[in-house]
């Protein structure tokens, strides 16, 4: 069995990308710098890790190796998704939610009064 059999290859955007279909998990990638010094994560692997535009990275370097990681805070706000999350650590009841919802649509539609 030749080494490259199953594995999905291709060229997208200056990347050399390949996937494992074993599902171990590594994802194996080379990339290249731009001329700013900038390389585009695989999308695959951005999904996976659920990063999105904006989001920080902690880079380490030893030697040759360079490793980044997620930074994910415990800040109570955090993306999920694609959508801004805010955890208190405890439920809300319906009662604060309607309130809240309440609350925001009626600052919504009074900006869109003033706006006209």
């Amino acid at each position: 069995m030749r080494r490259t059999e199953g594995i999905k290859q291709g060229w997208y955007n200056g990347i050399k990308e390949w996937e494992d279909p074993s599902g171990s998990g590594i994802m194996t990638t080379i990339l290249t710098l731009d001329k700013a010094g900038r390389v585009v994560l695989p999308k695959p692997l951005r999904d996976e890790l659920e990063l999105a535009a904006g989001d920080t990275l902690e880079l380490e370097s030893r030697g040759e190796q360079i490793m980044l990681r997620p930074v994910r805070g415990s800040a109570p706000l955090q993306k999920e998704r694609g959508i801004w999350v805010y955890r208190t650590g405890r439920p809300l009841t319906a009662a604060t939610t309607d309130q809240t919802l309440r609350q925001i649509r009626e600052e919504r539609d009074q900006k869109s009064r003033k706006a006209r």
